[in-house]
C-alpha cells in the first residue's frame, strides 16, 4: 500500500440538498416533491488553499466596484460569501473560471433519498446521516497525507466538532478493518460558517453542480467543472450498484444514472 505523502492538505466539507423527508404528522415530503431527492456530502482538497482564497477575494474586490451590477439584489450576500444558489448568473460565471483553473480535487457522496431505508439505518436522524456520509467519504482518503486540517461548514446541531470527529474515527477504523493499517497520520477538525472561509465556499459551489445533475438532470455546470471533481459516489442507487462510481474519466451521464426519483 502505498506510504502517506509527507505533506500538510487542506480539506473543506459541505453539503448539498435538504437531509429532510417527513414533515409534520407524517407527511412525505419526497412523495409531495417538495423536498430534494438527494442529500450529498462531498469536499474539496488542496494544498494551497491561500492561493484560490486570494483569487476569490481579488474577484469580490472587483465586484464591489462593478456599475453594471451594483443595484442586483443578490450583490449583497456575493460580497459577503459566494454561494451558487443564490448568487446572479453574472457573478456565478466569474466564480466557474476561477475554479476552472483553481488548483483542488472534489470527492462527493450521493445519497437518494427513501423513507423506508432512512427509517431502518438512520431512524430518520439527520445527524446519523450526516455522519454516516463523512465516514463513508473519508474511509479511503485519510491515509493520504501525513497532516490533514478538516474544515466543516457549519449545519446547525448537525455539524459540531465532537460527532464529526466520530465520524472520521468511524472512517479510520472501517480502512483498518479493511487493510489492517492504523491511521497515524495528524488530523485537525474545524467548523465554520461558509462565509469565514473562501474555501467553503468551493466546496459549495462544487457540490451544486453535482446537485443539478441528479436534482435537474442539468450537466453544463458538472462538465465544465469535471477535472476538478475526482468521484461522486451514488452509494444507495441500487439499480447500477455496484457500477455507482464516477470519475473524469467515467463521468455521470444521462445514459449511466438513472433519475435520483426513479
Amino acid at each position: 500500500m502505498q506510504e502517506a505523502a509527507d505533506v500538510k492538505m487542506y480539506f473543506f466539507v459541505d453539503e448539498s440538498g435538504d437531509p429532510t423527508i417527513l414533515a409534520r404528522k407524517g407527511r412525505n415530503l419526497l412523495e409531495e416533491g417538495s423536498a430534494s431527492k438527494t442529500f450529498m456530502v462531498g469536499y474539496v482538497e488542496t494544498r494551497d488553499p491561500g492561493r484560490i482564497s486570494r483569487a476569490l477575494e481579488e474577484l469580490r474586490s472587483e465586484l464591489a466596484t462593478d456599475e453594471y451590477l451594483k443595484e442586483i439584489p443578490s450583490m449583497a450576500s456575493s460580497l459577503r460569501a459566494f454561494h451558487a444558489n443564490k448568487d446572479c448568473p453574472e457573478v456565478k460565471e466569474k466564480v466557474f473560471r476561477i475554479l476552472k483553473d483553481s488548483d483542488y480535487q472534489a470527492f462527493v457522496v450521493v445519497a437518494r433519498k427513501n423513507e423506508a431505508l432512512f427509517r431502518k439505518k438512520f431512524g430518520l436522524s439527520t445527524a446519523r446521516l450526516y455522519e454516516y456520509l463523512v465516514a463513508k467519504l473519508f474511509e479511503n482518503r485519510l491515509h493520504k497525507y501525513r497532516e490533514i486540517d478538516i474544515y466543516f461548514a457549519s449545519m446547525g446541531n448537525t455539524v459540531r466538532e465532537q460527532n464529526m470527529r466520530l465520524a472520521i474515527q468511524s472512517a479510520m477504523e472501517t480502512f483498518k478493518n479493511k487493510w489492517g493499517r492504523e491511521n497515524e497520520n495528524r488530523i485537525r477538525v474545524f467548523v465554520q460558517e461558509a462565509s469565514q472561509h473562501p474555501m467553503l465556499q468551493v466546496a459549495d459551489y462544487t457540490l451544486w453542480t453535482v446537485n443539478r445533475v441528479f436534482e435537474r438532470g442539468d450537466y453544463r455546470y458538472y462538465r465544465f467543472l469535471l477535472d476538478r471533481i475526482s468521484l461522486v459516489q451514488d452509494i444507495f442507487d441500487q439499480a447500477h450498484y455496484p457500477n455507482t462510481y464516477y470519475t473524469p474519466k467515467n463521468p455521470l451521464s444521462e445514459e449511466k444514472t438513472s433519475p435520483a426519483g426513479g
